[in-house]
Formats: C-alpha cells, sequence, structure tokens
C-alpha cells in the first residue's frame, strides 16, 4: 500500500515585519482634525479679523468737507423767498420770441447765437422756390390784363377806322349803281310798258332798297368804331386789373416773409433752425424736447437784465405793496448777491410751469410772476434762461 506524500516546505525567506498592537488606550486619529472641521475655523478667523477692521473704520472720526459755495441766505428780516429766470431786458420783461409766418425747409442762416442783430436784419431763408414761380405768374397776369385795358383806351384803332370808311364807301357806291339800275327800268317802262317785263322791275327796287339798308349800317358800323371803347367796357378791364394787382403785391409781400428778419435791435439768444430742417408757424421741432420751439429769441442788450420771480399764491398777502420794492438775488453756485430794481407786478396768477415746463401739474400750484431789473456785472457772466433765488422784503 503506498505511503502519502508529505507536502513540500517553503524555502525560508525574509521574516516580516512585526507590526506592534496598537495601544488599547489611545482611539485612532485623535491627534488630527478632519479637513472640513479645518475650513470652518479659517473663515471664523478671518471673519473676526474682518470684523475688526471695518469696526475700526466705521468709527473713525469722518471730517465734513468745505462746501463748494455758502448756499443763499435771507438778508431780511422778514422776506418772501421766490423762484426766478433771468430774462434780457425788454419792454414788456420778455425775450422776443421769433415765429415765421410761412412754412417751408431752411435754405440758409445769416447770424448766429450771441449776435447783435439790428431791426430788419436777416436772421435765416426758407425755401421760396413755388412761390417766387407764384409771384411772377401773378406779375404777368396783371401786365396782360393792363395791356387790354391799354388797348381799350386806344381805341379806335387808325387801320380799324379805315376799314369801316372803306367799307361805308363801297355800301354808298353799290346803292348809286342799283339806284341808277332802278331809274332806267323804270323810265323805260313808262316809255313803253312791254320793253320791261313787272318782274324785273321789282327786282330793280327791290334791290335798290337792300343797297340804302347796306349803307346805313356800314354808316352806323362807321360810327360806332369812331367812338372807340364802351366806357364800361374799360371799367370792367380796369377792376380786373386793379384785382390781379393786388394779388401780385400780397404775392410780392408773401414773398418776402421767406426771409424772416429781425423784429428790433437785441443779441440773438437761441437759433433752432439748422440748414436743412423744416419750420412753421409753430416753430421748429425739438427732438430732444420733443415739442415745437421758437425759430429764433432775440433778448436785449448785455448791460441789464431782468429777473421774473414767481411768488407762491399763498404768499401774496405778504407781498410789499406800492412802487418801492427792495429785493436781492442769489445766483446759485456763486457767492454773489445781486441787489434788484423792482419794475412792475404782472397782474395775473398762472399755474407754474414755467420752471418745470410740466404743462399738466399733479399740484395746482399757482404764481404771481414779479418784474425786477438789474446791471450785469461784467467780471461774472450771466445768461438769459438761468434759474436764480430771490429774496423779496416783506
Amino acid at each position: 500500500m503506498p505511503m502519502a506524500e508529505t507536502p513540500p516546505v517553503a524555502a525560508p525567506g525574509p521574516e516580516a515585519p512585526i507590526t506592534p498592537a496598537p495601544d488599547a488606550t489611545v482611539p485612532p486619529a485623535a491627534h488630527k482634525l478632519p479637513m472640513p472641521g479645518r475650513y470652518l475655523v479659517i473663515v471664523a478667523i478671518a471673519g473676526l479679523v474682518l470684523a475688526i477692521i471695518v469696526a475700526f473704520v466705521l468709527n473713525r472720526p469722518v471730517h465734513p468737507q468745505p462746501p463748494a459755495f455758502q448756499p443763499s441766505a435771507n438778508p431780511y428780516p422778514h422776506a418772501i423767498f421766490a423762484n426766478g429766470i433771468i430774462e434780457s431786458d425788454q419792454t414788456s420783461g420778455e425775450n422776443i420770441n421769433i415765429f415765421p409766418e410761412v412754412s417751408g425747409r431752411v435754405v440758409a442762416t445769416y447770424v448766429s447765437e450771441g449776435e447783435t442783430v439790428r431791426a430788419g436784419q436777416p436772421l435765416f431763408a426758407i425755401d421760396d422756390s413755388v412761390q417766387r414761380a407764384t409771384t411772377a405768374q401773378q406779375g404777368l397776369q396783371a401786365q396782360a390784363q393792363q395791356s387790354l385795358v391799354n388797348e381799350l383806351h386806344a381805341e379806335p384803332r387808325r387801320e380799324t377806322l379805315a376799314i369801316a370808311v372803306a367799307q361805308a364807301a363801297e355800301a354808298r357806291a353799290n346803292l348809286q349803281t342799283l339806284v341808277h339800275t332802278r331809274d332806267k327800268l323804270a323810265r323805260s317802262a313808262t316809255l313803253d310798258p312791254r320793253s320791261v317785263s313787272r318782274e324785273a322791275l321789282d327786282s330793280a327796287v327791290d334791290a335798290a332798297s337792300a343797297g340804302a339798308a347796306a349803307l346805313a349800317v356800314a354808316q352806323r358800323q362807321l360810327d360806332l368804331t369812331r367812338a372807340g371803347a364802351w366806357r364800361f367796357d374799360i371799367q370792367s378791364g380796369q377792376a380786373q386789373y386793379d384785382a390781379l394787382a393786388h394779388a401780385y403785391a400780397a404775392g410780392k409781400a408773401l414773398l418776402k416773409k421767406y426771409i424772416v428778419t429781425a423784429t428790433g435791435p437785441g443779441v440773438v439768444l437761441s437759433l433752432n433752425v439748422p440748414v436743412g430742417g423744416y419750420v412753421s408757424a409753430l416753430g421748429a421741432y425739438d427732438s430732444y424736447t420733443q415739442a415745437n420751439l421758437p425759430a429764433a429769441v432775440l433778448g436785449g442788450g448785455a448791460a441789464t437784465l431782468s429777473v421774473r420771480a414767481y411768488v407762491d399764491e399763498i404768499l401774496l398777502s405778504s407781498l410789499p405793496r406800492g412802487a418801492v420794492v427792495r429785493a436781492q438775488m442769489s445766483i446759485r453756485g456763486a457767492n454773489l448777491h445781486i441787489p434788484l430794481q423792482f419794475v412792475r407786478i404782472q397782474p395775473y396768477v398762472s399755474p407754474k410751469i414755467e420752471l418745470s415746463n410740466e404743462r399738466q401739474e399733479q399740484v395746482d400750484l399757482r404764481v404771481l410772476p414779479v418784474i425786477f431789473r438789474f446791471r450785469a456785472d461784467p467780471a461774472f457772466k450771466l445768461y438769459p434762461g438761468e434759474e436764480v433765488d430771490v429774496y423779496i422784503s416783506a
């Protein structure tokens, strides 16, 4: 019986390292924090440092900056405050707005803003090609009608009168021939009734009568030609000429309006009509404000200006009465105070839309315009349309 085989014994090799047994009293990884916990600690420390920095910055004392200019102050013990607008010094206290009386495309401008103009000086021109042709046609029509009236006054024409005289002479000669023929036939019939038939004699008599009538017509035509034109025809022709002449004059007057001129001396404050733009009797359309503006605005000289102050209606009872009204104007953005000279009060309380340019007020705030005048300071430039603060001694 065979014996069981003995398993082979492995060859001795290098001994495996012996790992010491862990200490049963120390838990695993107790000496090291996990990664999420470490991030939380870093964030908390950074937030604490940031909070300290912000608290330090916010608690530092901040010194106020000095104002760029001193705000306006009441110069009187008791005063009324009002908003005002600087305007040119005009008789009416307002600027002169120029609106053309005709419409069309602007083809030329002759002045610039800020330029001093005289009365009647051209400001800009509107295309007048159609009106110029229409005016020329009206002039030719009046000229043609005048020629017809002159023709009526010159009648009778010598050539026409000569024709009428010749026709009368011809009619007279024809009558003589017909009368001689009639007389010859009548004498022949008297001598011998059988020599001339009754029909031939009657025809000769009728022909002589017709010749006499033709002579009468020719004579009357000669008289009519010599009389000349009828006075009623002359009056009618003259009236037609007068109508055409007036139409021509109106056309020329309208043609002149295509050159818009200054209505008086002054300074061009605004020119809102660029070459190529359209202008009408309503002015020029402005794409920024979406409203019609005056084609041009003229103001007075620069030596004196006006201020239109708008006093609230609830303060009207405190407004001083009489011709002596003390007032002072403060310029916004500058330490400049200018005394004002009272001009007049515009006695009409109206909605306050001049400053805001609002046509529909949510609150019905109404004001009374009070107009003052002042002498401009050459060292400080002021412009019409500038808003100012006005204090009126109450």
